[in-house]
C-alpha cells in the first residue's frame, strides 16, 4: 500500500510495482488508509508531510494497533536530515528512503524489506507506543512527542513492562522479581524511587503511570485522553466566561 498525497508519485510507484510483480495499491492520505483494512498488505510506503495526519502520526497508530503493529514500513520522504530519519527508525520503521530517489534503489529496498520480514513473521514488534511516547526495543531508546529522553536500564525495563502489558497492576515485589537481577537486593523504596523518575522524564504521560494504593502500580491507557477532553471543557468554560 503506497500512502502518499502525490498522485502523479502513487501512479508511477503503483505502475512500476505492478510490472514487478506485485500487488499495489495507493491512497492520497493517511485518513483514508486507516479507513481500510491494512492488515491484507505485506508492507506499507509512507509519505511523511501530508496534509492534516503526517506519515509518522499514521505510523504511530498502526505500530499501537497489534493487528497492525507488525507490518513493516518504508517511509519516502523529501524530509532526509538525520534527525528526522531518526524519528522515522524511533517508530519502527524498516527502511527511510528520501526523496527524489531512484526507482530502481526502492524496488531493491522494498525487495530487502520483504525478504527480511518474511523470515521473521512472528517477531515481536520491537517498537511499543502509546500517543507520543514510544519505545524502540532494538536501540533501547525513548521518545517522548519526538524528543528523545535517556533512560538507564532499570527505567527502561520498567517502562517497557508497564506499557507493554498497560492496565496491569503489577506489586511492587512484581516488578522487583521482573525486572532486576536475582541477586540483587531491592527494596520496595527502590522501586518507588525509580516510578518517580520514569514520571518525570516522560511529561505529560506520567499520570498513565498510576498509583494503586495497597497494590503497585499500573499504565491507565485511558488517562491521557481523559486529561485532554478536561482541558478541552476547561478551555471551553473559559471561552464562555
Amino acid at each position: 500500500m503506497i500512502v502518499d498525497d502525490e498522485q502523479d508519485l502513487c501512479d508511477i510507484l503503483q505502475f512500476n510495482l505492478t510490472s514487478a510483480g506485485y500487488e499495489a495499491n495507493a491512497v492520497y492520505s493517511a485518513e483514508d488508509a486507516l479507513r481500510l483494512n491494512l492488515t491484507d498488505y505485506h508492507l506499507l510506503l509512507l509519505d511523511v508531510m501530508m496534509e492534516k495526519m503526517s506519515g509518522f502520526e499514521l505510523a504511530a497508530v498502526l505500530k499501537q494497533n497489534p493487528k497492525t503493529a507488525r507490518i513493516p514500513i518504508i517511509f519516502l520522504s523529501a524530509k532526509d536530515t538525520e534527525n528526522d530519519k531518526l524519528e522515522g527508525f524511533s517508530l519502527g520503521a524498516d527502511d527511510y528512503i528520501a526523496k527524489p530517489f531512484s526507482l530502481k534503489e526502492v524496488l531493491a529496498r522494498i525487495k530487502s524489506v520483504l525478504h527480511r520480514t518474511a523470515e521473521k513473521p512472528e517477531a515481536t514488534p520491537d517498537v511499543l507506543v502509546y500517543e507520543g511516547l514510544v519505545m524502540n526495543l532494538t536501540n533501547k531508546t525513548v521518545h517522548v512527542d519526538g524528543e528523545r529522553v535517556p533512560f538507564t536500564k532499570t527505567e527502561f525495563e520498567l517502562l517497557r513492562l508497564l506499557l507493554n502489558e498497560r492496565e496491569q497492576v503489577f506489586s511492587r515485589q512484581q516488578l522487583i522479581e521482573r525486572v532486576w537481577p536475582q541477586n540483587v537486593i531491592v527494596t520496595n523504596r527502590t522501586v518507588d524511587v525509580n516510578i518517580t523518575r520514569i514520571r518525570k522524564k516522560v511529561g505529560r504521560y506520567a499520570a498513565n503511570i498510576v498509583t494503586r494504593l495497597g497494590f503497585g502500580y499500573y499504565f491507565e491507557a485511558s488517562k491521557l485522553i481523559k486529561k485532554i477532553n478536561d482541558e478541552k471543557v476547561d478551555r471551553g468554560a473559559k471561552d464562555v466566561s
